[in-house]
């Protein structure tokens, strides 16, 4: 998937995937990993979410990594912060208190600054992938966090061939496929969605699920 179509999304404001709060299934699951305070949680294509926020919020150190310069600039007026900015070889960073927010492209990180992620969090990534990128998202980039790390993944399912993603439908035997070499991945939540999407009801989806599955990384 070109960068392009993502910048376009922003320019144009069409960003039906962003919320106006943080998601209710990483309040009600997120302790499950029972994180140390202080934990580094990594959050690929992060975009504006405000879930940044409220992981900050509950004492985590949060590095995001974003392709779009004007979702980081918005996520950082929105919550009144004025980050501090220096360029790395990963990209444009930004800093404000225990949010780090890096414009550049997720899969050119490097094992060296995933090193201290404790965690990972994914509610819009895997989703936002053809299958291609999919597969490269978890052998490349997710491949490079340490041994131990923890993650709590958010996806979708529902009759691809009802809808044209992104958001894609990854059924749980493809997340399996995909983690279950170097991961472990236990079930959390399975819920039926649908009367509470109606824009996918208006693209005639005729059923629409959203799971939750706690992920751990195996040694290497």
């Amino acid at each position: 998937m070109d960068p392009e179509f993502w910048h376009q999304r922003w320019r144009e404001n069409r960003i039906g995937f962003h919320q106006d709060a943080p998601t209710p299934l990483l309040l009600e699951h997120w302790p499950s990993l029972r994180l140390a305070p202080g934990s580094r949680v990594f959050v690929p294509l992060a975009g504006k979410s405000n879930d940044l926020a409220w992981l900050a919020s509950q004492g985590h150190r949060v590095l995001g990594v974003e392709l779009s310069q004007l979702a980081i600039d918005q996520f950082f007026a929105e919550h009144g912060l004025a980050p501090q900015v220096h360029e790395s070889a990963h990209g444009r960073h930004h800093v404000a208190g225990d949010i780090e927010l890096i414009r550049g492209d997720a899969f050119l990180l490097d094992a060296g600054i995933l090193a201290d992620c404790a965690a990972v969090y994914d509610r819009a990534a895997l989703i936002a992938l053809p299958p291609d990128l999919r597969r490269r998202y978890v052998q490349q980039l997710q491949a490079r966090l340490p041994a131990g790390c923890r993650g709590l993944l958010i996806t979708l399912e529902y009759p691809q061939e009802q809808k044209q993603g992104p958001p894609f439908a990854v059924p749980e035997a493809e997340v399996r496929g995909l983690y279950g070499r170097d991961w472990t991945v236990t079930t959390l939540d399975r819920r039926d969605i649908l009367g509470q999407q109606p824009g996918f009801v208006a693209e005639g989806v005729s059923a629409l699920e959203t799971v939750v599955y706690r992920l751990e990384r195996s040694a290497d």
